[in-house]
Formats: structure tokens, sequence, C-alpha cells
């Protein structure tokens, strides 16, 4: 069945790490849902390709998210624009590497990234969004900010702090109109999520969640839609998980309530 079109018409969304993967999915969507889109990243030529492609309804911009500077440059673009009606923050990196082979420097990439650039995204669009009367802020967390992996500490520690900052801006701002969400895909088929668009990856690791398959790039965009959208306007400090059920537990072949083919030589 097809979704419904202008969902987020005449709306103006700040998506970062637009420049491919889930960004770029994301701002494709809300285009084609109406809305004029910043498509945000440190790839420019990439970035610019996405936009040009989107058409009249997307302008890119040069911004490293962990740069104050570079958001001072955004933000003025997008008041030219119109001013922010939605942010989107989906820039974000990953450094696996056990704690103890993790270095200071590698650590802190991560967070600079993730962490920081989500709190500098949130501060440089709040004026905006409050002379506006409201808004809709999407912080892209994790199944990593609600649980943990090995080889995950810089991440996890950055996905976390999504996760309470999310729920600080909702808490302050929501006297301005303003909506602050968290979202927290699971695996994504991605150049993060399968980096060598491996087949075996999109399926083996997630045969014993309820959906047994990667997620696509578009059910995560979807989500953020929804909230980004007047549908959502009585949601606010919440967290939507996009893992096709990874949290709500894994199957136990042999138990009953489902019939279940072991697969990929597991047992």
């Amino acid at each position: 069945m097809a979704l419904s079109e202008g969902r987020v018409a005449g709306k103006v969304a700040l998506i970062t790490g637009a420049a491919r993967g889930q960004g770029e999915a994301e701002a494709r969507l809300f285009a084609s849902e109406g809305a004029k889109v910043i498509v945000a990243d440190v790839l420019d030529e990439q970035g610019e390709a996405v936009a040009a492609d989107i058409g009249e309804a997307a302008t890119f911009v040069h911004l490293d998210v962990s740069s104050e500077s570079d958001w001072a440059h955004a933000a003025a673009v997008v008041a030219d624009i119109g001013g922010a009606s939605v942010l989107v923050n989906n820039a974000a990196i990953l450094v696996p590497a056990a704690i103890e082979n993790t270095s200071l420097e590698d650590y802190m990439k991560v967070i600079n990234v993730n962490q920081i650039g989500t709190f500098l995204g949130m501060k440089a669009v709040f004026p905006q969004m409050k002379s506006k009367g409201g808004g809709s802020i999407v912080n892209i967390s994790s199944i990593d900010g609600m649980q943990s992996k090995n080889g995950l500490i810089s991440y996890t520690a950055s996905k976390f702090a999504i996760r309470g900052m999310t729920k600080t801006a909702a808490i302050e701002w929501g006297r301005f109109g303003i909506r602050v969400n968290s979202v927290h895909p699971g695996g994504v088929n991605t150049l993060m999520g399968n980096p060598m668009n491996d087949p075996t990856a999109e399926k083996e690791p997630y045969q014993f969640q309820a959906i047994n398959r990667i997620g696509r790039p578009e059910e995560i965009a979807n989500a953020v839609l929804f909230l980004a959208s007047d549908a959502a306007s009585y949601v606010t400090g919440a967290e939507l998980s996009v893992d096709g059920g990874w949290r709500a537990g894994l199957i136990t072949p042999g138990l009953p309530g489902t019939e279940f083919t072991v697969e990929y030589g597991y047992s």
C-alpha cells in the first residue's frame, strides 16, 4: 500500500550524514513528502550528487558535525531557506575495538561526531525553532544505546548519551513547542551495518530475532518521518526502537510457540 504524501509539507528539514545510507534515505523520503531538505555531510561530492538528484527541494551544505563553526554556517543556510522545522541528527561513525585496544584519540573521535555533534546540532537549531513556535528534533541513537556489544565502548557510550540528551532537551524545550525524540535502529543494511555488502550478513546475525533479516534504510527513514511530522504532535522524550524485534527477545529453538529451522550451522 502506498504511503500518503505531504506529511512534512512546508517544513524545512536539516539532515546530517545525508550523503549516503540511512541519512540519504531520510533526505529522499522527506523531500518526497513535501519538505525542503538540507543534505548535510562532510562527503561533499556524494552529498552534492544526492541533492542534485532530489532536485529543487534539496540543498547541500558541508557540515562536520563536530565543528561549532560548521554548525553556525549550516544554521545560516537553513535560516535563508525559511528556518529549521526539523533536525535529524543522523551522522555517526563507528570505531570497533576492545577497551584495552581503544586509544583516547579513537574514543574521542567517536564521541565528537556522535555525541558532541548531536549536542551542537540541537543547540544550533534551537533559536530558529523557538522563533517559529516549534519544531521536531529526531536524534538517531541505536539499540546499542539501550544495551551493548563487545568492542563498542565508544559507540555505545555516545549512543547512551544521545538517549539522555534527548530527554533533557525534551523537558527544557517542550514549552516552546519543540519535540525531541530518539530513534534506536538495529542492524541496517548500510556501509556501517554491512560494510562488505555481504548477503550472508543481511540474514545470519538476525536469524533469531522476530523479523529475521537486517533492516533497510527506508524502514528507519519512515520512523524518523513519523516523529518529524505533525502525526507525532504529542510525542516527545520518547525512544522508538526500529530493530526487527531484537530487544523484544530472541527466538529459542525447540520451545513452544514457533516453528523454527536453524540455518547457517547454529544449534
